[in-house]
């Protein structure tokens, strides 16, 4: 069992670029959050992940499913899809890749389905125990498909709920797997709400957008048939955003999100014993995984024990509080698009995430055409810091209006 849980945690950890931090030094201070199916965190899109992977309250496009579902309801065309693909981690491997479908269908201007699939395939991957003996290659991929109902509630107001099916596979028998490690699967779903009000000013019609998003409210994950369980990275974003035209060709576009995974910490103020003592080891890992999804949910806002750091600058130790090392568990978003005509665009934004919760922090950028039937949108990332692993990140989607195609076959 040890092996196993090493072995997810190596897992995701292969996911959290944890950047060098140049001006201080570690002693108890990381608390990263450790989840199942991380993949699920990352920007699908090249549009999102050109605004710095914003996208809760962004003017809707095809690719909303991933970022807020109930932004369906406000398009204009009755059917779309599109396909994005993203080489991840290339300053470290060549062979763990993104790739993402979405699409959507409205029968009227009320409602409508969609549905997205995302596969994430890791190349090889060496799994250890704790003392970083018995190991073993694995070649993990995993998926999740998903299908969401957006209506209109009112005509500014719109909310959406999704399913999602969930399937994660870390061992490899061809490669030398072990038999105590099996495909973990599990489901999930989003509540989503989306708010979007037309404003006329003399050069034209603005829009205001707020946007929230819960998602991937779920069961937990084994791999070892229910022995050990590991969380899935359930997820609260909230987003605005505000849309202001120039004439009638130019306009920009301000957007912002903030996002809080609702997912316990590993170092918790909760996980200690009986007699107060911090709780370690395979107890850590007990009390952990008897803890339901519910349960980490609420605690993961009052659950952070706070740490101490060295500042190199001065040599002193430094103290951060619990409720400050709650609220560096926010991570946020901000991102600035210009639109000529409504068919080209460019794009920049920033991600940030606290240093001692991950790490990521960069500036993107992203350019897209548009005509009435087809686009292609393009994003890049550039870490902040020269050893960010997510540096030189390329993503690149393509979509396609199927309402716009009927008309013109029909025409």
């Amino acid at each position: 069992m040890k092996k196993l849980f090493s072995g997810v945690f190596a897992f995701s950890m292969a996911l959290l670029p944890l950047t060098a931090f140049g001006e201080k030094t570690v002693d108890d201070s990381m608390n990263p959050l450790i989840t199942a199916m991380p993949s699920l965190s990352i920007a699908p899109d090249a549009h999102a992940g050109g605004l710095g992977d914003v996208g809760a309250a962004t003017t809707p496009d095809i690719n909303s499913q991933h970022w807020n579902p109930a932004k369906y309801a406000f398009l204009e065309s009755h059917g779309g899809i599109s396909a994005s693909y993203t080489p991840w981690l290339t300053a470290i491997v060549r062979d763990i890749n993104l790739a993402y479908v979405s699409g959507y269908y409205k029968w009227d201007d009320l409602q409508g389905i969609s549905a997205s699939l995302t596969y994430f395939g890791l190349g090889e991957v060496q799994l250890t125990d704790y003392n970083g003996l018995n190991g073993m290659t694995a070649k993990p991929n995993e998926f999740a498909i998903d299908v969401a109902y957006s209506r209109k509630l009112h005509e500014y107001v719109s909310m959406a709920v999704a399913l999602r099916f969930l399937y994660s596979d870390m061992h490899a028998p061809s490669t030398g797997g072990t038999p105590d490690m099996y495909p973990g699967m599990t489901g999930a779903a989003d509540v989503a709400l989306y708010y979007r009000q037309p404003i006329q000013l003399g050069m034209g019609m603005s829009h205001f957008g707020l946007g929230l998003n819960i998602s991937n409210l779920g069961g937990k994950i084994s791999y070892d048939k229910g022995n050990t369980s590991n969380f899935i990275p359930a997820n609260l974003r909230l987003g605005v955003s505000y849309e202001l035209p120039f004439d009638d060709y130019n306009r920009l576009s301000f957007n912002a999100d903030i996002n809080k995974m609702l997912v316990p910490s590993r170092k918790s103020k909760f996980a200690v014993d009986e007699n107060g003592d911090p709780l370690t080891g395979q107890a850590l890992t007990d009390w952990y995984t008897k803890m339901s999804s519910v349960q980490g949910w609420f605690r993961s806002f009052a659950d952070a024990p706070g740490y101490s750091y060295t500042d190199t600058k001065t040599g002193n130790i430094k103290t951060v509080s619990p409720a400050l090392e709650e609220l560096q568990e926010i991570q946020f978003g901000v991102g600035v698009e210009y639109s000529y005509n409504r068919q080209f665009f460019a794009r920049v934004g920033y991600s940030h995430e606290n240093m001692f919760k991950g790490n990521r922090r960069y500036v993107t950028f992203g350019a897209g055409f548009k005509l009435s039937i087809f686009s292609l949108d393009a994003g890049y990332v550039l870490a902040t810091s020269a050893s960010n692993p997510l540096n030189n990140t390329f993503r690149v989607t393509l979509g396609f209006d199927l309402a716009g195609i009927k008309d013109l076959i029909k025409n």
